[in-house]
């Protein structure tokens, strides 16, 4: 027996229902068994048994063509915590050399601190203290200690050399932010790439270096340090919007605009955020909810990046959507979906622009 791979009750509440089966897009796309969340979770108990050796071809493949969306635990009557489980799997399967060599790179980047805040620097994130000498008091569920210690802007480690422009919009939406730019990585990267100790010591370490609430722009990052430090501590972009919503219109050519949203799947399977972005573009747009907003546009972190023809496989089915909603722009709450997305239309030479959230509410006219 193996045995020690896996936390023993989190991996005995599958009962084997099948409700996961319809959520998972893995399943949806090859029809196989051995790659829905089921499946997997029976994959994961004959590693734990000793009933498959641990380099079995098909525990491999498994550990790496899984998405990680969560979307199968919101309709899981059994609360199986599969993100968890996807994590713990990944510890043993990409141990040492086993990790995927480009995961491995990008985690050693951003380990990076100096590189990361070079970067900012070059690329224009925001930076600097709050605009406010008063603390920003946080929503009600904010515990006391960490509302008078005020509210930090995450900056993400990649998110600052790529999208610059998303942190400053961030703050242009409320100038009380903080923004340190020593600040390092949230450890989502490595927790979802075979590193979990790595991944809870950078987001400790994140906690302690911003005080107070973290405001972040990156579903991911919001789940991961959610999970670690603690919901109090953490507030996505749009749940933070929530009370300081932002006035006016987005218009197009005169009208409306029509807007649709892209869900991050962390941020609504694994924190149940999904109604704040909804809000907020409803009050300056006209909303068009895509069938398949609420799963995964195949950018899923580094999957992207590591199994490029599945990911652009359910990206283009996206994409397909996109296009027929005949919307003016697409708009996500998490770096990688807003990479995939510009990509997946910028192939297609679409009309529609995908932008952040952040970014969107900063470009409103008055009502006249």
């Amino acid at each position: 027996m193996t045995g020690d791979v896996f936390d023993p009750a989190q991996l005995s509440r599958c009962i084997s229902c099948g409700f996961c089966l319809p959520a998972c897009p893995t399943y949806a796309s090859t029809g196989d068994e051995a790659s829905s969340p089921r499946g997997r979770i029976t994959l994961m108990r004959a590693l734990q048994d000793g009933v498959l050796p641990p380099d079995d071809e098909t525990l491999a493949e498994q550990a790496s063509f899984c998405l990680g969306c969560r979307a199968c635990e919101p309709v899981c009557p059994a609360g199986v915590e599969y993100g968890s489980l996807l994590e713990q799997w990944r510890v043993h399967q990409w141990r040492g050399r086993r990790r995927p060599l480009l995961a491995r790179a990008l985690m050693l980047i951003a380990e990076q601190r100096w590189l990361l805040r070079l970067l900012g620097l070059l690329r224009g994130a925001a930076s600097g203290p709050s605009a406010s000498a008063t603390p920003t008091a946080g929503p009600p569920a904010v515990g006391a200690a960490a509302a008078a210690a005020g509210a930090q802007l995450l900056l993400g480690c990649f998110e600052r050399g790529l999208f610059p422009h998303v942190s400053r919009a961030a703050r242009l939406l409320d100038p009380t932010l903080a923004a340190p730019v020593r600040q390092g990585c949230c450890g989502a990267l490595h927790a979802h790439n075979g590193d979990l100790a790595g991944g809870e010591r950078l987001a400790h370490r994140l906690g302690a270096e911003l005080p107070g609430i973290i405001v972040t722009t990156s579903g991911g990052c919001a789940a991961h340090l959610a999970a670690v430090l603690g919901r109090d501590r953490v507030r996505e972009l749009s749940q933070w919007l929530t009370e300081r919503a932002p006035t006016g219109e987005l218009r197009v050519d005169g009208r409306r605009a029509r807007v649709t949203l892209q869900d991050s799947c962390h941020l609504r399977n694994g924190l149940g955020v999904h109604a704040e972005p909804r809000a907020l573009l409803r009050s300056v747009a006209e909303h068009v909810e895509l069938p398949s907003a609420g799963t995964c546009c195949g950018a899923a972190g580094t999957y992207s990046l590591l199994r490029p023809k599945d990911s652009r496989r359910i990206l283009d089915a996206k994409i397909d959507e996109i296009e027929a909603a005949g919307v003016d722009y697409v708009v996500a709450v998490n770096p990688g979906c807003l990479r995939q997305l510009q990509g997946g239309l910028r192939r297609r030479r679409s009309a529609v622009r995908a932008v952040h959230l952040a970014e969107v509410l900063t470009e409103l006219a008055p009502i006249e």
